[in-house]
């Protein structure tokens, strides 16, 4: 069945004070209209996903939460599968599950951890997700591939999502969105991070050119299903203001891009509630995105917009 693109809204934070906190933080997404409440996976200053979701989950009754995204690196598909899968039937089916190859360069030389080159960690993101998948289905599941090999396991416990959680995959390269394209539920169009950070080149990647051809290589790979397709994007930095021109003009020269670049693209957000959400709609038209995240300290401003577009 075709994907309605109608709008819907999540907010990526990162941690609370306190657990109070945390639990209301949950409870004002919700209420504000947002959809699904998503932690990244870095090893800085951040609640780790896993409980913190569950938190999330327990606090409210209808948000959905996930990771943007699980780094393939820092845990084991056998484990993931099943924390995801408990998530999953502790929150009644609320689960959205991103995976990635990792990427932040930073959490690799902290950790100790071996950051293998780009086509290494994309087969081994594209492998562990047939390994979550062949656990959540039913029966004994086995697998030899290259880098990992399960021998006639069956998961526990089963997602309540059945054939499970909707599998998110974001990236800004053709064989990553060729994977998404192929695979996920929700497809995640990306600025691409090749230094392993966020910097000038990223900004640089997030034109509406680029946009419209990466949009073109998740057409292609997708093929019959990507009509069926969720398309995503996060939202890097959104502004509410009377003088959306004076904030792109001061804005645009730090990702090195103009300033009508910059107010093209739905990755940044700058104006009223009004203009913003024409920005929006006018990206829907254009690329189809419907999906939008905003960082967690945008959660109050962009309220309005949520309410005005969200099931739209």
């Amino acid at each position: 069945m075709a994907h309605p693109r109608t709008f819907r809204f999540g907010a990526q934070v990162t941690t609370a004070a306190t657990g109070a906190a945390w639990v209301a933080l949950a409870r004002r997404a919700e209420d504000l209209g947002y959809s699904s409440l998503f932690l990244p996976d870095h090893f800085g200053d951040q609640l780790a996903p896993v409980p913190a979701l569950q938190a999330a989950a327990d606090a409210t009754t209808t948000l959905r939460v996930g990771t943007l995204v699980h780094g393939v690196d820092y845990k084991h598909p056998v484990v993931l599968a099943k924390e995801v899968a408990t998530l999953d039937v502790l929150s009644g089916g609320r689960v959205e599950f991103g995976l990635g190859a990792g990427w932040m360069t930073s959490d690799y030389e902290q950790a100790g951890i071996d950051k293998d080159r780009n086509g290494i960690r994309v087969s081994r993101m594209e492998e562990a997700l047939a390994v979550c998948r062949g656990l959540w289905a039913e029966g004994p599941f086995s697998h030899d591939g290259e880098h990992y090999r399960i021998t006639a396991l069956d998961g526990f416990p089963k997602p309540v999502q059945q054939p499970g959680p909707p599998i998110l995959i974001g990236g800004g390269a053709p064989r990553v969105l060729g994977i998404a394209a192929r695979h996920a539920d929700i497809v995640g169009i990306n600025p691409s991070l090749p230094s392993g950070a966020v910097d000038a080149a990223t900004g640089a990647d997030a034109v509406a050119s680029r946009l419209d051809e990466k949009l073109g290589w998740v057409r292609d790979a997708a093929g019959s299903r990507f009509d069926d397709l969720e398309l995503n994007i996060l939202v890097f930095f959104a502004q509410l203001t009377d003088d959306r021109a004076a904030v792109l003009d001061a804005m645009a020269p730090m990702f090195g891009v103009s300033a009508a670049d910059a107010g093209e693209v739905p990755y940044a957000w700058v104006g009223t509630t009004g203009e913003i959400c024409d920005q929006l709609r006018a990206a829907r038209d254009r690329w189809g995105t419907s999906y939008f995240v905003v960082q967690g300290d945008a959660l109050d401003t962009m309220a309005p917009v949520v309410a005005e577009l969200a099931g739209t």
